[in-house]
């Protein structure tokens, strides 16, 4: 399985390279794959690549869903 996780383009670099956050913490992806992206967009972002620009709403959600998986587990422990 697959995951990929929703970030926001803090800077575009170049190269196609960016600068992402992730909930506060900042990494540099490719974003070769992705036509016409702008600081501020949300993509979603899987081994280093973004793979798809998506909606601002939808990534806080998604972000949203793996903090209360995330502390699910924690609970479990």
């Amino acid at each position: 399985m697959c995951l990929s996780v929703p970030a926001k383009i803090a800077k575009i670099l170049p190269n196609d390279m960016a600068t992402v956050s992730i909930d506060g913490i900042s990494l540099e992806i490719s974003i070769a794959l992705i036509d016409e992206l702008e600081v501020g967009d949300c993509v979603l972002v899987h081994v280093g690549y973004a793979l798809a620009k998506i909606d601002p709403t939808e990534a806080k959600r998604t972000l949203e869903l793996l903090q209360e998986l995330g502390s699910a587990g924690e609970r479990r422990s």
